[in-house]
């Protein structure tokens, strides 16, 4: 049978997410300056009128321990002399917009020396924040567990943050400026769910760290929560480090910069403006970029296929004007050329491709698109007159050559013959005999039909993960509740280095196979961020005798992983991933995680079925 739709049982699942506030702001992602990832927690006036030239957000490191007498906040006077209203007026007398930095805690993050949060006073800091004329407010989540003595940090707190974010969100709404609300508590209780009734961004995860390893980590956790994306609700994928010295190399800033855009996070700027590099300030200034960040349509880009062996992946999403962008990966740290299969982002042919960062444009570019790509670079392109994956119109992808007309070049996922066929004429075919030949020796594959337009297609034979299946080692079934582990409601789970899961299906056909893999992950890396944790786990797919193919499969919960149902462990993810190796009758697929302990990681994802493509 056809595999399950899980994009709309996953909606079932969930139910709505919250209603997004409705006041007018951050219709499309924020974009702006903060202090923070160059100067850490010590900013001063001097380094914030120096780098005026965005939406300027000063972090910690500007207030004090105590309050004045009445209660209010107050700045640092050795940092900031002339003080925060004076320093609001200068950046509005700019064209510019203020932002600053509070904490849902007693104190600030970065202390000691300490600097007061706001728990507990948020009524009397959010009409500070609006008598100082401030424009956005950056909320922490340092020292804010009052059960465990309010520790700097904890990752796993005795309650949800949600109720301390609320209180400050509902006094900021009381006041008589808007003050647009970025929630960080970074990624815990999965904010996707709750934040946008309360703000306009929330962090997905821990902080970014100054290392090329961080960008992969963050995307992984962007996986599950790109669909909560939308206007007035962004989720953000932590600060850039584009012109950060000696941090990324121009193609990582260029993937980099492309990714948080096409991803729909809010773009801050995190390096100091003065003396960046000039290759930096282009990326930071390329138009076209910004433009698909700032795109109306305000649809995050999602992650479509990666191939982990390879070094690569893709992501798409649309864009106003019925136009597609699209992100290709190398995570090859060498030059080399990559193909973008249309198919793999939806569409079958665009009237044009232009490739961003390499300047360059086609037209007429019918199924793939092959380009060089830098070592840790990305092919950026926006593809426009499109047709979507699966037409071929004889107008464009015909050949005719008397009574014969071919089509070419078709995009199949394999190479078996299982593919269904459909033919519509544009016109009464006088032809009483119709005869369709197609090539399977290989991909694309060409077919001929006497005229008119083809689609091809191929449906998924599915396999549940606890059906006609041997278990080695530790692998156990597990039963869901209702409405989780979908489509199967069941799942595989202590996939190790030493386990494994054989699924036993018979097929007509030999050749490659495209198999769908519904998965579920939800190993966050919130103490393993600073280092090597990646919020991935490691599959291996093993076809008979053939070399096993390895997928690194982000994170898939969709609940809170302290306090949700299976603590997030009950959500499904789906990847595609194209196996060798299969044979007329009998086959043997084996899942486990071969490598795992060798710098992957340890565990599998919990396995829920498999659809396989004939």
């Amino acid at each position: 049978m056809a595999a399950i739709a899980l994009a709309s049982l996953l909606s079932t699942a969930l139910g709505n997410p919250l209603q997004a506030l409705n006041d007018g702001l951050a219709r499309t992602p924020q974009m702006g300056w903060n202090t923070y990832n160059q100067y850490n927690c010590f900013p001063n006036e001097s380094i914030v009128h120096e780098n005026a030239q965005a939406l300027v957000t000063i972090d910690c490191g500007w207030s004090v321990e105590d309050r004045l007498p009445d209660g209010t906040l107050t700045w640092n006077e050795t940092l900031f002399p002339q003080g925060f209203p004076a320093l609001g007026r200068h950046l509005h007398d700019l064209g510019l917009l203020f932002g600053t930095y509070g904490d849902s805690g007693i104190l600030l993050c970065g202390s000691p020396p300490n600097q007061t949060g706001s728990l507990y006073h948020e009524d009397i800091d959010a009409r500070t924040f609006a008598e100082w004329e401030v424009d956005s407010l950056k909320y922490d989540n340092c020292y804010s567990d009052a059960a465990t003595n309010y520790p700097n940090v904890n990752y796993a707190p005795s309650t949800s943050p949600h109720p301390r974010f609320a209180n400050m969100s509902q006094y900021l709404q009381s006041q008589d400026r808007p003050i647009l609300f970025q929630i960080c508590e970074w990624g815990i209780d999965f904010p996707a769910l709750w934040a946008p009734a309360l703000g306009h961004s929330w962090r997905i995860g821990n902080d970014i760290t100054p290392h090329w390893r961080s960008i992969f980590r963050t995307l992984n956790q962007a996986v599950p929560q790109t669909h909560f994306a939308g206007p007035g609700q962004w989720p953000d994928l932590d600060m850039l480090l584009v012109g950060l010295d000696g941090v990324l190399s121009v193609p990582e800033e260029q993937t980099h910069f492309s990714l948080w855009a096409v991803l729909k996070s809010p773009l801050v700027i995190g390096a100091a403006i003065a003396g960046m590099r000039a290759e930096s300030l282009e990326i930071l200034r390329n138009e076209d970029v910004i433009a698909f960040n700032q795109d109306t349509v305000g649809e995050s880009a999602r992650l479509r296929r990666r191939w982990s062996d390879a070094g690569y992946e893709v992501w798409s999403g649309p864009l106003e004007g019925d136009r597609v962008v699209a992100a290709l990966i190398n995570w090859s740290d060498e030059e080399r050329e990559l193909t973008l299969d249309l198919p793999d982002v939806g569409l079958q042919f665009a009237g044009g491709v232009r490739n961003i960062w390499r300047g360059e444009a086609e037209s007429d570019v019918k199924t793939s698109y092959t380009a060089s790509v830098q070592g840790h670079g990305v092919m950026l392109v926006e593809l426009s007159e499109a047709l979507s994956a699966g037409e071929y119109p004889s107008d464009i992808f015909a050949n005719i050559n008397g009574q014969s007309t071919t089509f070419s070049p078709v995009y199949a996922l394999t190479s078996s013959h299982g593919y269904t066929l459909n033919i519509t004429f544009s016109q009464p075919s006088p032809a009483t005999n119709i005869s369709v030949a197609t090539s399977a020796t290989g991909l694309p594959v060409s077919i001929s039909v006497p005229s008119g337009a083809s689609s091809v297609s191929a449906l998924p034979a599915y396999y549940s993960a606890t059906q006609n299946t041997t278990l080695t080692g530790g692998t156990s079934p597990y039963t869901c509740p209702d409405l989780f582990c979908l489509p199967t409601g069941a799942k595989l789970t202590n996939l190790d280095a030493d386990s494994t899961a054989i699924f036993h299906i018979a097929s007509t056909t030999s050749g490659s196979k495209y198999l769908e893999i519904d998965y579920i992950n939800n190993e966050v890396a919130f103490d393993s961020s600073w280092g090597w944790g990646a919020n991935s786990r490691n599959l291996t797919i093993q076809v008979n005798d053939e070399e096993p193919v390895r997928l690194e499969v982000p994170l898939s919960g969709q609940h809170s992983e302290l306090f949700g149902p299976g603590l997030g462990w009950y959500d499904s993810g789906r990847l595609g991933v194209l196996t060798d190796g299969w044979r007329v009758g009998g086959n043997e697929v084996v899942f486990g995680n071969e490598e795992g302990q060798a710098g992957f990681s340890s565990w599998a994802p919990d396995l829920v079925g498999v659809g396989v493509y004939d």
